[in-house]
């Protein structure tokens, strides 16, 4: 992740309210990178999703955290790392919290709607084929050009949807374990969100899925005021 996105990040962070990060380059491991950063000075992730004119960007929506324990990590941090503004001076990365970030993230990205977007291109590839067959058919060409795509098409969304059934399962085996709570969102939308935590009216970027009221923070900068990481992270208070 470069300078330039962690500086802006940092520096939204200032206004206090909910932040939502745009990036047509970036990667689940990018994503989860911020969103630890975030953590570590007063932050909570939210939720992650595509973005961009042709769905070829992420976005990640982060939102304060007012927990005692993320105040204090906060101050603690701020107090550490002065410089952190500069997007370069920065807590050193805990694995373990890192790669549980990135388990959500990915779940999120990638969860059960893309299960049903894989649905809905599997009939999508069945229809095109047919009308292909159809046209085939009237030109006299082979109707077995037709049968032949469907096959293919039919064999590529079987072995997505199989990769992506078993890494849902075993992200969402491991964030129960770590005491995440499945729920499902007004949208039909599953996520694992920590305990105590509804999902809102929505959970996507641009919408607060942690719900509103939260409570208005000081500045990033201002470590005395600032909160961190939740009580549920593997790295403690």
């Amino acid at each position: 992740m470069s300078k330039r996105q962690m500086r802006s990040m940092l520096k939204s962070m200032a206004g206090g309210g909910p932040v939502e990060l745009t990036s047509p380059l970036a990667s689940v491991k990018k994503l989860a990178r911020l969103a630890f950063v975030a953590q570590q000075f007063g932050y909570e992730y939210a939720d992650a999703g595509h973005g961009g004119s042709q769905g070829n960007a992420l976005k990640l929506l982060i939102v304060p955290d007012p927990s005692p324990q993320a105040r204090a990590r906060a101050a603690q941090n701020w107090a550490q790392y002065p410089n952190a503004h500069d997007g370069f001076s920065l807590p050193p990365l805990v694995p373990d919290a890192f790669e549980l970030l990135r388990t959500r993230i990915t779940f999120d990205l990638t969860g059960r709607q893309a299960e049903k977007r894989m649905g809905y291109g599997a009939l999508g590839a069945t229809a095109g084929c047919a009308v292909l067959g159809i046209r085939l058919g009237a030109t006299g060409a082979d109707f077995g050009v037709a049968a032949a795509v469907w096959v293919v098409l039919m064999a590529v969304c079987g072995t997505g949807f199989a990769v992506n059934r078993r890494r849902n399962a075993a992200s969402g085996a491991r964030l129960k374990a770590a005491g995440f709570t499945p729920v499902t969102d007004a949208t039909g939308r599953l996520r694992y969100l920590p305990a105590g935590v509804g999902a809102g009216t929505g959970a996507g970027p641009g919408r607060n899925p942690y719900g509103a009221g939260l409570p208005a923070q000081a500045p990033a900068h201002a470590p005395a005021q600032a909160p961190a990481s939740p009580p549920y992270g593997p790295y403690g208070a």
